[in-house]
């Protein structure tokens, strides 16, 4: 993605995409790196070109992605394994393990994350042992790993780290708590390398890849907030500070923005975590498993040779029956690939209600599960927090889907401001271009600056709350009655 940026002026260009696809090795679920890295180059050469095209030069690059994954290098920072993927089952019984070190509360309190089995914590507790993390001189994130292989510079950039459940949101450094056990959990710390902040330089691209992609040097590598859901939150055009944020992709982000953790028991059991966040900010947010389930169930459908249409579908879907069946959306069980549609609805004929008969049937149940996950978000953020929402945003690739931003709406009883869809590269952006010079201000006016140049869509709530408030119940039951994520939450009118 390109980025023009002036005073008063915001576009983005997006000039190359290419696949990610997830490769399984001897029972492991890898991602397959070098390929990313190839579509990277491949994008940069093809954002020189754009660049010329305008008749200008690239200022300064800026990378986000995932959290909680790593790669790790030897002594000679060659890459000791493709790394693993968070949806691998490695981290099975990891959980566990640390908790005998640990417990859940005192974890909580020292790293204000929630509780996620495949957090880089317990990822690393899994690897103990291995050949590979016993070779390793360095520890990546996949941002930082990308941006070493861009510059030559290693570093660790904090909004990212603050996702391994090895940082003090407090402090925004290490957590002492967990260095303190880090030993007996075979955590080495020192493989990361020093912290950086979003707005800090990370080194420039190096001789061998200004050659390889046309790029006329120098060009900086600029830290961001290199975690897609801090440069995500960076990209929301609010005009107020009371507002919440659903980031919305493969995950639902659903959370406010913060001054400071809120690392309380209450929060610990309502499974909220406190990630940080551009400009010393707190995501203080749940992760929902969001349009993954309809990603998933329209993969299985292909692949058994029923192709469906996502906009056909989603028409089909809006006249379905309303809440007819629904799910937890924060559920373990759906975090695993293959077989959404069967895991769907055995989990509507497991709680006593009809099972989707159809894919639009199924489509409805996701998203009129998702809307209510994001009601119970947003009403349990206001409440640990003390904060109050009048206005939730939706960004990221779900600000399309006007199926679950009207639902949200409706939902949560509160109005949705949907767009920008990619949020996450518009707020990686405005930070380059702030530290460029090219901006100035804070938070408040770099969303200003979003809202007074990006399309954006609002939905005011309707339907009947009634329905939305029995349909929350009866998933807080299957909650309880299934030993579900959160204790002790009780259901509250959403505005």
């Amino acid at each position: 993605m390109v980025g023009m940026v002036a005073p008063g002026a915001l576009s983005l260009q997006e000039v190359h995409r290419f696949p990610n696809r997830p490769v399984r090795v001897g029972g492991t679920l890898h991602w397959d790196i070098l390929a990313l890295h190839q579509g990277v180059l491949d994008g940069l050469r093809a954002a020189a070109e754009a660049a010329r095209a305008a008749n200008t030069r690239l200022t300064s690059v800026g990378i986000d992605s995932w959290a909680v994954d790593y790669g790790l290098l030897g002594a000679d920072g060659a890459l000791l394994g493709n790394p693993v993927h968070y949806r691998d089952t490695r981290t099975d019984g990891a959980a566990e393990k640390v908790a005998t070190v640990l417990p859940p509360e005192d974890l909580y309190a020292a790293t204000g994350l929630q509780h996620l089995p495949f957090n880089t914590i317990y990822q690393l507790t899994a690897a103990r042992g291995s050949s590979a993390l016993a070779a390793a001189h360095r520890l990546l994130l996949i941002p930082d790993l990308i941006s070493y292989w861009l510059t030559g510079v290693a570093g660790t950039e904090l909004t990212n780290a603050s996702t391994t459940q090895l940082i003090d949101p407090r402090t925004r450094d290490w957590s002492r708590a967990i260095a303190a056990v880090a030993d007996t959990l075979g955590i080495d710390l020192s493989l990361f390398p020093p912290l950086r902040h979003p707005g800090d330089p990370a080194g420039e691209l190096t001789p061998e890849i200004l050659s390889a992609t046309g790029i006329e040097g120098p060009v900086p590598v600029t830290a961001v907030g290199s975690h897609d859901t801090a440069s995500a939150v960076v990209g929301v055009p609010a005009t107020s500070p009371d507002f919440a944020y659903i980031a919305t992709g493969t995950w639902s982000l659903a959370g406010l923005e913060l001054d400071a953790p809120v690392l309380t028991e209450a929060s610990r059991r309502a499974n909220f975590t406190n990630e940080l966040g551009v400009d010393g900010t707190v995501r203080y947010l749940r992760n929902i498993m969001g349009l993954w389930m309809l990603q998933e169930c329209l993969r299985t459908w292909e692949s058994e040779g029923a192709p469906q249409n996502l906009q056909t579908l989603l028409d089909q879907a809006a006249d379905a029956t309303p809440l007819r069946s629904v799910v937890d959306a924060g559920a373990p069980e759906f975090i695993a690939p293959d077989r959404m549609p069967d895991r769907i609805a055995e989990a509507c004929r497991r709680t006593g209600q009809p099972t989707p008969r159809t894919p639009a049937e199924t489509a409805r149940c996701v998203l009129d599960s998702l809307a209510l996950a994001h009601r119970r978000a947003i009403l349990d953020a206001q409440r640990l927090s003390g904060r109050t929402v009048r206005t939730v945003h939706i960004v990221g690739g779900g600000a399309h889907n006007a199926l679950l931003c009207r639902l949200t709406a409706d939902a949560c009883g509160l109005p949705v401001v949907a767009g920008p869809a990619e949020a996450a590269a518009l707020g990686n952006v405005l930070v380059q271009a702030r530290t460029a010079g090219v901006i100035t201000g804070g938070l408040p006016e770099l969303r200003a600056l979003l809202h007074s140049t990006q399309p954006l869509r609002q939905y005011e709530p309707s339907g009947d709350q009634a329905a939305w408030s029995r349909a929350a119940a009866l998933v807080e039951n299957i909650e309880n009655v299934e030993g579900g994520r959160a204790e002790g939450q009780e259901e509250e009118p959403c505005a």
